[in-house]
């Protein structure tokens, strides 16, 4: 997929996140766990190793700040999260990019970052309420992306997950998806969480 001339800074991607966030909270939530993503990618991106090599830098800054935007879409009037259906934040994020006139290559960090990836088996086997299709992650850059989003949790309160927690968590849904993330693990290595943990004033758990 050709990288877009025109990727996004901070500030106009901070611009989208206030347009769209429904409440001053879920901007606080979003934004900041987009930023934390960003910066352990970061981390990630100034180690030299052939899986980055090539890599472009600034389409991983703009894929990590755009990725969760559409979790504010699954906000109630109440300013409840819909957790049932929090699978749709990804596809949801897309098309609220989508029509904001980005292009494809930027939308796809919302839609292809879920877990490990959500393959069209997945969708039907599962019964997931997204349209049928592959969500994995298909550029260097989106699988970097979905790899340091694994590190940090929007829950109550947000915290930081360690490796061990991170792969856990993914286990829970198949051989596949840790085998998936352990391959990243052994490409990207471990983010320097207790910097992070310093830095943000979030927990490692």
């Amino acid at each position: 997929m050709r990288i877009p001339d025109d990727i996004p800074g901070d500030e106009a991607i901070l611009a989208l996140h206030e347009r769209h966030a429904p409440s001053p909270a879920a901007l606080g939530l979003v934004w900041t766990h987009c930023q934390i993503v960003c910066a352990i990618a970061g981390q990630l991106l100034a180690r030299p190793g052939p899986a980055l090599d090539g890599i472009d830098a600034r389409l991983v800054r703009a894929g990590c700040l755009l990725h969760d935007i559409g979790v504010y879409r699954l906000y109630d009037e109440h300013g409840r999260l819909d957790d049932a259906g929090y699978v749709r934040h990804g596809v949801l994020g897309h098309e609220l990019l989508a029509a904001d006139g980005l292009p494809d290559a930027l939308c796809r960090f919302a839609s292809h970052h879920t877990g490990a990836g959500i393959s069209a088996a997945d969708v039907i086997s599962q019964g997931l309420p997204l349209p049928p299709g592959d969500y994995l992650a298909g550029t260097p850059e989106e699988r970097l992306v979905m790899y340091a989003d694994k590190f940090h949790s929007k829950s109550a309160p947000p915290h930081l997950n360690a490796p061990a927690s991170a792969a856990a968590g993914l286990a829970r849904f198949g051989a596949a998806k840790a085998a998936a993330f352990a391959a990243m693990r052994a490409d990207y290595g471990d983010p320097d969480l207790p910097a992070l943990s310093e830095a943000w004033g979030h927990s490692i758990l």
